[in-house]
């Protein structure tokens, strides 16, 4: 983790606070947004929305979460379609457009892209991330993202694949790509893009899969950056199953004093939306 903090001071001091884009996120309007659920399941809904509510309640920053259980056509959001700097999650996305390109062009992944994906994913590595993402390219990339209808990310600029802005909205959307039948990503690749979120280092398994049972099998990518503006930028998303659900979450955070603290919001989310499904 510290190594992984480190690279991204290190990538920061390089030149990213030199792209402050105008990624700025949109003012808070004076009223905070609420927790929207709904559910084909009585009364989960307003268990969620009560619970996920309690738990952002009394949490400083800007929090934005996204679930949708599959099993019991679950939904719940907040701020879904508000943008924050990726950081280190966009790199699913990064593995999903070098996937995606292999299969238009009827190819499989070489072996320096097989080493680069692993390391990009299960360590957090950014030098092996930076290079994919040289080596895709933006027209790729966006290419990627309209055949996702992931309309609402916006790659960053100059290279700097950690300023690339995301939203709830889209993240879920991926997530549902990557576990689920679909035209846009072949089986083979969802099943490669699982395995290596199923083998992020311990270190790293922070976040979204906070407080699943034993049974539930999950899939996690994190990601933080610390900026001037905003200060710690903090996100967790992960795909899950078992115990009769199969769901995914996003939690998106930025305004956070400390990395820790960005942690410690997304799990107590985390915990509740688990707790709340096992029980149903």
């Amino acid at each position: 983790m510290t190594r992984g903090i480190a690279r991204h001071a290190k990538w920061i001091a390089t030149g990213a606070l030199a792209a402050c884009v105008a990624a700025a996120t949109p003012a808070a309007a004076a009223t905070a947004p609420a927790v929207s659920c709904t559910s084909a399941k009585a009364g989960l809904a307003d268990k969620l929305k009560r619970d996920i509510t309690s738990a952002v309640s009394n949490r400083s920053g800007t929090i934005a979460v996204g679930l949708y259980d599959r099993t019991t056509k679950t939904t719940c959001t907040l701020r879904s379609s508000t943008a924050y700097d990726s950081a280190s999650v966009v790199k699913v996305t990064v593995l999903a457009t070098l996937l995606w390109d292999a299969k238009k062009h009827n190819r499989y992944l070489t072996d320096r892209e097989s080493t680069l994906a692993k390391a990009m994913i299960t360590k957090s590595d950014n030098d092996a991330t930076s290079k994919l993402w040289r080596q895709l390219g933006l027209t790729k990339i966006k290419g990627f993202l309209t055949a996702a209808g992931m309309t609402q990310t916006k790659p960053g600029a100059n290279g700097y694949w950690g300023l690339t802005q995301i939203t709830v909205t889209d993240e879920q959307k991926l997530l549902k790509l990557v576990t689920a039948k679909n035209t846009v990503l072949s089986d083979n690749a969802r099943a490669y893009i699982l395995k290596l979120m199923g083998q992020v280092i311990s270190s790293q398994r922070w976040g979204t899969p906070y407080g699943a049972g034993s049974g539930i099998s999950w899939h996690v990518k994190n990601g933080w950056l610390q900026r001037s503006t905003h200060g710690w930028r903090v996100h967790s998303v992960g795909t899950f199953k078992g115990g009769g659900h199969d769901y995914m979450i996003t939690v998106l955070t930025h305004g956070n004093g400390t990395m820790n603290y960005g942690i410690t919001t997304i799990q107590g989310v985390a915990k509740v939306i688990h707790r709340d499904l096992a029980a149903s």
